[in-house]
């Protein structure tokens, strides 16, 4: 778990440190984008490969290091002097991230053989995990408040002085491993497609670039991510076991821990920018109000276990969507400036819903397949929720800057070079307020604060919708699952 929680920390500590790192390095929202979540996609395109690096040379061995890789990538990133430069810094802290996850969800499958255990177990797991993400924006606004921009990075070196030392003398040196050999052409094929297709994403839906190229990214990404299918299919010893997804409780497993990560992770997002431009509110103070949030993810996971041994997973897992979708619907149309009671407690429920459902996800994954095959089965789970961190910083970040832009209203006096810039988010409409004259200047951020409070909404609004409709999907898979177990 202290070699986790970095980790999930950097997923979303970054959060409420936009606005400050966005001026200090004069970043524009696009580099901002991909400053955020280079480190979920990519970490995303190299779970698998490196969970089943694991597998063949032992866990022990590749988190040791992605445990150092990650130390001195995190050092590189807090002294970095342009955003080029904490791209590159990202990208190896991806790296890093990518070696550590699997294998602590692989040594948590060989360790606890019993199911109940291992319940706890994952529960413990899922904590950190929906902690750890929850904490981020906290724990980035407390150092913003005494520090600069990089020292939410510079905090993970000390943790790792601590862990690696801790991990070299605790962990097993003897391990199972399997055999085969690991083909880094498939890795590269899957890193290729899945950055390629989100790239065609956020340059098609933000319109940084024309149409033409962004379809023609999206068909390599198709191309290189069926390519790879293709490979997994012919190999003897595939680098992704494919046979995995017909079991529908690890389908269903899958689909919640995308959509479940990018829901906390989007939201978080857009709660720390709203909290900050349009309320003035500084970057602890927006840490400190989504503490909600935090504290209630905490104790999700234990009780996600509990709840599941007891009314079982079905019921939990749709239950636990369901509320989530009820809380951000709520959220969307409540006022954030004068929040009162009834916000923190629907923040803490959306919380808590999402650390249950993250844990169930983890607890269905986990428990339909046997102990051989848990590093697979671990890398999926963890490429689920990475994938689904990357994707909904994306699809807000994208949606966020569409909405925003098709609601500014436009102030007289402004170039269309600086309108343009100025509708492609609040972090630029603030830039090019400060190239503007007092009352010209003061004009555009309350236009700019209008309209990020309405895209907010609509934001919000959406993601209630979605999340309805995949707790509806997952009853049903997972009524599936348990059709599946009876018949074995």
């Amino acid at each position: 778990m202290l070699a986790f929680l970095p980790v999930v920390l950097d997923m979303t500590i970054l959060h409420v440190a936009i606005p400050t790192l966005t001026q200090a390095l004069a970043a524009s929202n696009s580099q901002v984008l991909w400053i955020i979540d280079i480190y979920p996609l990519l970490m995303a395109g190299l779970l698998v490969p490196m969970g089943t690096l694991a597998d063949r040379i032992g866990n022990r061995r590749i988190l040791l290091i992605g445990l150092v890789i990650f130390g001195l990538a995190s050092a590189l990133a807090a002294f970095a002097t342009s955003a080029q430069m904490l791209i590159g810094a990202r990208v190896l802290l991806a790296l890093g991230g990518s070696m550590i996850m699997p294998c602590v969800l692989g040594l948590i499958r060989r360790t606890f053989e019993d199911s109940k255990e291992r319940g706890l177990a994952l529960g413990l797991w899922g904590t950190v995990g929906a902690a750890g993400a929850a904490i981020g924006p906290l724990a980035g606004g407390a150092l913003l408040e005494h520090f600069w921009w990089g020292s939410v990075f510079l905090i993970n070196v000390p943790v790792m002085l601590v862990v690696v030392p801790a991990c070299w003398l605790l962990l097993p040196r003897q391990e199972q491993t399997t055999p085969g050999h690991w083909a880094i052409g498939q890795a590269l094929l899957l890193v290729a497609g899945m950055i390629a297709v989100v790239y065609a994403i956020k340059a098609g839906f933000a319109g940084k670039q024309p149409l033409l190229v962004a379809l023609l990214t999206l068909a390599f990404g198709v191309a290189m991510l069926a390519l790879f299918v293709r490979k997994q299919l012919r190999s003897a010893v595939p680098m992704l076991d494919l046979s995995l997804f017909a079991h529908p409780a690890i389908v269903a497993g899958i689909i919640m821990a995308v959509v479940a990560s990018g829901a906390l992770a989007g939201v978080e997002l857009t709660l720390a920018q709203e909290l900050q431009y349009v309320l003035d509110r500084t970057p602890l103070q927006a840490g400190v109000f989504m503490i909600p949030i935090m504290v209630a993810a905490a104790v999700g996971g234990p009780i996600a276990g509990w709840l599941s041994a007891r009314y079982g997973l079905r019921l939990v897992a749709s239950a636990s969507l369901l509320t989530a979708a009820l809380s951000l619907g709520w959220l969307g149309v409540e006022d954030f400036d004068a929040p009162g009671i009834l916000v923190p407690v629907l923040l803490a429920l959306l919380g808590l819903s999402l650390s249950i459902g993250l844990t169930a996800s983890s607890i269905a994954i986990m428990g339909a397949v046997e102990a051989s095959k848990g590093g697979a089965a671990g890398s999926l789970e963890a490429t689920g929720y990475e994938l689904g961190t990357g994707l909904g910083i994306t699809f807000f970040g994208v949606f966020m800057s569409v909405i925003y832009g098709r609601h500014l209203t436009p102030v007289d006096g402004l170039s269309s070079d600086m309108a343009s810039q100025a509708s492609a988010s609040m972090g630029d409409t603030y830039l090019v307020a400060q190239q503007l004259a007092g009352e010209q200047a003061a004009a555009l951020i309350t236009a700019g604060k209008a309209a990020f409070s309405t895209t907010h909404t609509v934001l919000l609004l959406t993601t209630a919708g979605l999340m309805a409709g995949l707790a509806v999907l997952v009853f049903f898979l997972l009524a599936g699952a348990r059709k599946e177990a009876n018949t074995h």
